[in-house]
């Protein structure tokens, strides 16, 4: 099919160009001729070469039209044409991640930052409505012109409610592997939690030029997202606040639950948390604290998580130790405590010791002295 035909799709859909193409098919830009509007149109290879496509092509758009949010692409129609199925959604004028990367290098924090919340709250969306996405990576992150991120691309995605929505054989595993969750290189299912693993593999890509683990091979790859830490992104050469490097990593953990979710993070970077900027305690601590307060940031509260603060260890070497709580992603404020006396409490220690003995041995004889009398 030649762009200059501008062939009409179902009457409606006047295609234009080629924007992308992949194994199961190619997304053209086109106009809806009855509404006047850019659109995007996905068409279904009909080659037969894979009997699961069409259905896998039918749910990615009845998953995709269960979602209406800012931050996922819409789908606007689905149907048949001419043997083949095509899928129409919003145009989104601009490029994916990938392309970002490729063209300007590394990420600057407050673009990831941006990045890190869009996607968040996309994800958070199709969680809501039971959809895992198991596909997240730069190429279905696409952005606008204004640097609004939508996710796209659930071709692959799953309905936590309906184990067989999946559509591939047992133990086969789906999604790229740079952004696999280690629960699913070993065969669990997908889950919320295995999203925000990839997401975490994302901004780490984004941040460093590089994806935490590589290998030459697939089954290297799945062993280093099992076993392997990642290398804080400080020592690859990114520049993140320790904070924003803490709570990548707590992304990054390897068990699901000590990730955040995707409305946590959402909430976490839309705060303005990852600048690390500590906050004054509230007035009711200040003095006779004993510098005990700690305070979690507006966007924080129930969010922290136990690899939030086993992350903030690795973050910075040579990090000055009042910095350690804003690694881990506490905004904390700190109260020196006036010095004790060296030795007072041991010293209080013998002194209380000493007269238990002293008292116990008078007791003693005075036992021994009246059991004698009255004998």
């Amino acid at each position: 099919m030649r762009a200059g035909l501008r062939v009409l799709v179902a009457g409606r859909y006047r295609l234009q160009t080629v924007i992308g193409r992949g194994g199961m098919g190619e997304v053209w830009r086109g106009l809806d001729e009855v509404l006047g509007r850019p659109i995007a149109v996905k068409l279904l290879l009909n080659d037969g070469s894979d009997a699961s496509a069409e259905a896998r092509f039918r749910l990615e758009a009845q998953t995709s039209a269960r979602l209406n949010h800012p931050h996922v692409v819409g789908t606007l129609d689905f149907g048949a044409w001419e043997d083949r199925c095509f899928l129409v959604m919003e145009l989104i004028e601009g490029d994916s991640l990938a392309g970002e990367l490729t063209a300007g290098g590394p990420l600057t924090p407050e673009r990831l930052a941006q990045v890190a919340q869009h996607s968040a709250e996309g994800l958070a969306a199709a969680h809501a409505q039971g959809i895992v996405h198991r596909d997240v990576k730069p190429g279905n992150l696409l952005s606008d012109h204004h640097g609004t991120v939508r996710i796209a691309d659930f071709g692959i995605a799953r309905f936590v409610d309906d184990p067989s929505g999946a559509l591939t054989t047992t133990g086969q595993i789906v999604g790229t592997g740079l952004y696999l969750a280690p629960e699913r290189a070993i065969g669990t299912p997908a889950s919320a939690a295995s999203d925000m693993y990839s997401l975490g593999c994302v901004l780490y890509h984004l941040a460093v030029g590089s994806p935490p683990f590589e290998a030459s091979t697939a089954t290297a790859l799945l062993y280093q997202h099992v076993d392997s830490a990642p290398v804080p992104p400080h020592q690859r050469g990114a520049a993140l606040p320790p904070a924003f490097e803490a709570y990548l990593l707590s992304m990054l953990a390897k068990r699901p639950e000590e990730r955040p979710t995707a409305r946590q993070a959402a909430d976490w970077f839309a705060g303005g948390a990852w600048r690390g900027v500590p906050e004054p305690l509230p007035p009711e601590q200040w003095g006779g604290s004993g510098g005990r307060g700690q305070r979690r940031g507006p966007s924080q509260r129930g969010t922290t998580t136990p690899a939030h603060r086993r992350a903030a260890a690795p973050a910075r070497a040579g990090v000055a130790s009042g910095a350690a709580d804003m690694d881990s992603g506490w905004n904390t404020s700190v109260h020196r405590v006036p010095p004790r006396r060296p030795g007072l409490r041991s010293s209080l220690r013998r002194h209380s010791r000493a007269a238990a003995v002293v008292g116990g041995a008078v007791l003693f004889v005075s036992a021994l002295l009246v059991g004698k009398a009255w004998f």
